[in-house]
C-alpha cells in the first residue's frame, strides 16, 4: 500500500501589532497597580519598560488572583477593578501575555462577565480595540475535561461549557461580520486565527459571508493571512 507523508501544518506567529499603543497601555498598567494596590515593580533600569510590563502583569495577576480567592470569592471583588482590567487585557499587544491579565479576570468576575466585555470591544471597538478583543478571547475558552478513557465530558464541565454556548455563538457571527467589514489588517490579522470558516456552523443567510472572508484573506497582499487561511478553511462537504 502506498503511503503518503503529509507535512503537518506550521503556523506562522502573529506579526506585531500595525498600531503603537504603547504608551496608553504602560499607563493601563500603572494605574491598575495604583487602583489594586499592587507593588510597583522593583525595576534596575527604568528604561526597560518590556520587563517593567511583564512584571506589573504578573503582580495585578497575582493581587487579583489572591483577593478572588478569598471566602468571599466574586462577591468581594471591587466592581471598579473589572474595566481597567478588561482594557488592559485589550491594550496588551503580544497575545500570549494577555493571559495574566484574563485568566485572573475570570477567577475574579466570571467567565461570562468578562466575555461579554470582549464581545462588545469587537462589537464596536475601533479597530485597535477590537483586535485587542479577538486576542484576548483566546483565553476565555474553557478546558474541556472528560471522563477516564472517553470522549463524554464530565458533567461539570459540560455544564460550564453550556453555560456561555451563547456567547461562542456571538462570538462567531461578530468576529464574522466585523472581518469583512474593517478592511483594517491588524484587526483581520488578529481575528482570523479564531474565526470559524466551516459554513455549516453559520445560519443559511451568512454562509455565503464565509466564501467571502476566504477570498479576502486569499486574495490579502499579507502573507499572514493567506498563509492562515489555508490552514483553516474547510473543505467542501
Amino acid at each position: 500500500m502506498a503511503s503518503t507523508n503529509e507535512t503537518p501544518a506550521t503556523f506562522q506567529p502573529l506579526p506585531g501589532r500595525t498600531f503603537d499603543r504603547s504608551a496608553a497601555y504602560h499607563a493601563s498598567l500603572q494605574a491598575l497597580l495604583d487602583l489594586v494596590g499592587a507593588e510597583p515593580p522593583d525595576v534596575d533600569e527604568p528604561d526597560d519598560r518590556l520587563f517593567w510590563r511583564h512584571r506589573a502583569r504578573r503582580m495585578i495577576g497575582e493581587t487579583v488572583a489572591r483577593r478572588a480567592k478569598h471566602p468571599t470569592g466574586v462577591r468581594g471583588m471591587p466592581d471598579e477593578w473589572f474595566e481597567p482590567l478588561i482594557r488592559a487585557a485589550v491594550y496588551e499587544p503580544d497575545p500570549s501575555f494577555n493571559r495574566q491579565l484574563v485568566e485572573p479576570a475570570i477567577a475574579a468576575f466570571g467567565r461570562r462577565r468578562v466575555q461579554v466585555a470582549l464581545l462588545d470591544y469587537l462589537d464596536t471597538g475601533a479597530p485597535a480595540d477590537a483586535a485587542g478583543a479577538a486576542r484576548a478571547w483566546y483565553w476565555t475558552s474553557i478546558g474541556v475535561r472528560y471522563l477516564p478513557g472517553t470522549t463524554t465530558m464530565t458533567p461539570e464541565s459540560a455544564a460550564e461549557y453550556e453555560a456561555v454556548s451563547d456567547l461562542r455563538e456571538r462570538y462567531r457571527l461578530t468576529a464574522l461580520r466585523r472581518f469583512l467589514a474593517d478592511d483594517d489588517l491588524d484587526l483581520r490579522r488578529c481575528i482570523l486565527p479564531g474565526l470559524t470558516l466551516d459554513p455549516q456552523m453559520y445560519p443559511n443567510q451568512m454562509r455565503d459571508q464565509v466564501a467571502q472572508a476566504v477570498q479576502i484573506a486569499r486574495t490579502s497582499n499579507d502573507d499572514y493571512l493567506q498563509h492562515r487561511v489555508e490552514i483553516q478553511v474547510v473543505p467542501e462537504r
